[in-house]
């Protein structure tokens, strides 16, 4: 008779280390230890993200970001437009290049018209993992916001841009191009307080606890140029500090006007 030899699934963990293969506590510890880099990476974003760029993990998966970016300038000036990134389960080894997706309709050569999906490997054809990070993924997205020309892609680059219309209208109609990205940019904007189903990050229209959050603000940090006019103490810090603004944004959520603009209370919402 043959020995039976037992199937993998049965193999005990010190029969599979010998035989060099991972027992499941190794697969779970390295997976462990590749989400911890990835909070690694997050925390590495509050003092390096990109000005403009917010991102936010999902409450249900540690490996879904969402996240919104404001355009200050250029064709795509006061565009808000929301995405995701999502890091798949091997992220970050080599070449498992993180997805990211635009919800809001984009209208650029480096955003597929359909999908709303970003091309990274356009500018990243391979994925280093100590070398690209959540941070270089979210800098090229700003970027292509702000691209003047395509004279750094080659040519083989420039054929797998995902939106070739939106490429040929800036090469060969620069007013139809322009036409075009207006309105996707009125269309983000017509969205702004459409919330995505499950999504971190909500915008909602100013009530009064964000007016007299401003009011705090103001007068704890100083007015800018524009409200120098008012009655703003200027003796007040003009060093904006966290915990000076999130004292004033728990005065703003509890209601309590500053002394110097109005003594009243915020009305409550009272449960019938």
């Amino acid at each position: 008779m043959l020995p039976i030899t037992p199937s993998p699934s049965r193999q005990s963990p010190m029969r599979a280390r010998r035989l060099g293969g991972q027992t499941p506590s190794t697969v779970d510890r390295d997976q462990a230890m590749r989400d911890y880099k990835l909070s690694i990476e997050y925390k590495h974003l509050k003092s390096h993200c990109p000005g403009g760029v917010f991102i936010v993990p999902s409450l249900d998966d540690v490996r879904l970001f969402h996240g919104v970016i404001f355009i200050r300038r250029g064709v795509f000036t006061n565009a808000i437009f929301k995405f995701t990134v999502t890091c798949p389960p091997q992220y970050n080894d080599t070449n498992t290049h993180p997805k990211v997706v635009f919800s809001s309709y984009v209208y650029n050569p480096h955003v597929h018209p359909e999908t709303g999906e970003v091309d990274l490997k356009i500018p990243y054809p391979e994925w280093i993992q100590h070398k690209h990070f959540l941070v270089t993924a979210l800098t090229y997205i700003k970027k292509i916001f702000y691209i003047k020309d395509f004279s750094d892609l080659s040519e083989e680059a420039k054929l797998k841009l995902p939106n070739q219309d939106a490429y040929n209208k800036f090469l060969n109609d620069q007013e139809g191009y322009r036409r075009r990205v207006a309105e996707c940019v009125k269309e983000a904007q017509r969205s702004t307080y459409t919330s995505i189903p499950g999504s971190t990050i909500r915008f909602t229209e100013e009530n009064m606890t964000h007016q007299i959050m401003r009011d705090l603000l103001a007068e704890r940090f100083g007015a800018n140029d524009d409200e120098a006019n008012t009655s703003f103490d200027s003796s007040a810090s003009s060093v904006v500090t966290k915990e000076g603004v999130l004292e004033s944004i728990q005065r703003a959520q509890a209601g309590i006007r500053s002394p110097k603009t109005s003594p009243k209370l915020m009305p409550r919402a009272t449960p019938k």
